[in-house]
């Protein structure tokens, strides 16, 4: 089904007066106020029936800014021509069954990959064929056409749970990490986590066999001692990096010839007080899950290492984002960096990362409930132009919505940022209804 979304034609522009860095120091960069005093926010899609849409992701295509791709649950494919002004929806099919989790990525050749849950049987929790697999489908016209036969992981009778993509930008590999679970949901102490990794060399066509690169498994129900999270990122000299939470720690691995090999020891990146699973008023359930991303650019920053996740070590009520970077390939980690810029005591949580590889800045979009003393929540934006040492927010939703636990909200959001285009992509939740959005963000530099 196809399906036009009305649009508010205006644009967010961020002013940003660029970074010097003279005799080895750097200075920050000058930040101009939003041009608009309301910010303007695009519907992609909702529905009043079924599954979702929520845990929504975005891809802007390098090679050609007016081509966006999204996904939201369970089998959602939005598209756009004009830079995710206006959207086009339609519904994926693969042969092994779409189930959720989607993650959409564009590569430097302008294809665009969309990564899902697998349902071979149709039923659900009711075959045991459910979450047998990763995969991940490609599309070579925006988005509008998906091919569905390649896959990874399939290990029965393990489920496989959780991937995120990267790619490549001189050879076109892909990558992707993701959790196995002997078995999902599993109290048993036989049964364990771990993170996995596969690639594929052929623009998307097949993947490797998939093996695991962590040390440490953990348990199988779905919570704190789950390994789980793990999101890989790609270095300007084709280092692999990846992260995820694991009991009440960020883990860290690395690959420097093309996921071959890795560390024999995991790094520890920052201890996350709590967990990656906690609770949100409001929220059916919440996780601070980390994302990675390397700076690829020719900005003073290059090869720098970031990792963003959100923890409660502030407390329950008061939930908040979080940044750690490393310069020297994920040796040493700087101590954490607060991402939000407001006084102690509200909530910001699920949190998204994204970094522009023409200029190495860093964008965060994360919810936010500083402004309330009740559920009511906002969406912010944070960027930074110093290498992650400190951040800007600013409110990108044009008004709150409150959201109730009896409707499930999913796990994640998502951003893309392209040579000064940022889409953040967001789930609202208002009166039992889902819907998922976006804002047209275009930054000068």
């Amino acid at each position: 089904m196809n399906t036009t979304v009305p649009v508010l034609r205006h644009t967010l522009i961020v002013a940003i007066l660029g970074i010097a860095a003279l005799a080895g120091c750097q200075r920050k960069a000058a930040l101009s106020d939003v041009v608009q005093d309301k910010i303007p926010n695009i519907l992609i899609g909702s529905s009043d029936l079924g599954f979702g849409p929520c845990e929504p992701t975005i891809a802007i295509n390098p090679k050609n800014t007016n081509q966006v791709v999204a996904g939201a649950v369970l089998d959602r494919v939005y598209y756009s021509q004009d830079g995710g002004k206006t959207w086009k929806e339609q519904q994926l099919r693969s042969p092994y069954g779409v189930y959720g989790d989607p993650v959409v990525l564009a590569d430097n050749n302008g294809n665009f990959f969309y990564a899902h849950l697998a349902d071979p049987s149709g039923s659900g929790r009711l075959n045991k064929s459910w979450l047998d697999r990763i995969v991940i489908q490609k599309s070579t016209d925006g988005g509008i056409t998906w091919d569905g036969n390649a896959f990874t992981g399939n290990r029965p009778p393990a489920d496989q749970d959780k991937h995120w993509l990267a790619a490549a930008p001189d050879n076109g590999h892909l990558y992707v990490t993701w959790t196995e679970f002997d078995k999902y949901g599993s109290h048993k102490a036989e049964d364990h986590s771990r993170i996995l990794f596969s690639r594929s060399t052929d623009g998307g066509l097949t993947w490797s066999e998939a093996f695991p690169i962590n040390q440490q498994e953990g348990g199988c129900i779905d919570d704190d001692n789950t390994t789980e999270g793990a999101t890989p990122a790609v270095g300007p000299n084709g280092e692999l990096y990846v992260s995820w939470a694991y009991g009440e720690q960020i883990y860290f691995d690395r690959s420097l010839d093309d996921g071959d090999t890795w560390l024999d020891e995991d790094i520890t990146v920052v201890d996350q007080p709590g967990g990656w699973n906690f609770d949100i008023p409001g929220i059916s359930r919440c996780n601070g899950m980390p994302f990675t991303e390397a700076d690829r650019s020719n900005g003073p920053y290059r090869g720098s290492i970031y990792i963003n996740w959100s923890d409660q070590r502030n407390g329950p009520a008061d939930t908040d984002v979080w940044l750690a970077y490393s310069r020297d390939g994920g040796e040493h980690w700087s101590a954490p960096v607060r991402v939000n810029n407001d006084p102690a005591g509200r909530q910001q949580f699920f949190t998204a990362m994204a970094l522009d590889q023409s200029t190495g800045y860093i964008y965060i979009v994360f919810y936010d409930r500083r402004a309330y003393d009740d559920n009511r929540t906002d969406v912010y934006l944070a960027f930074s132009t110093d290498g992650g040492q400190s951040f800007t927010n600013r409110r990108i939703s044009e008004s709150p919505f409150t959201p109730t636990t009896d409707v499930f909200f999913g796990d994640y959001n998502d951003i893309s940022a392209e040579n000064g285009h940022v889409r953040p992509i967001w789930t609202r939740l208002e009166n039992g209804k889902l819907s998922v959005w976006t804002a047209i963000v275009e930054v000068k530099r």
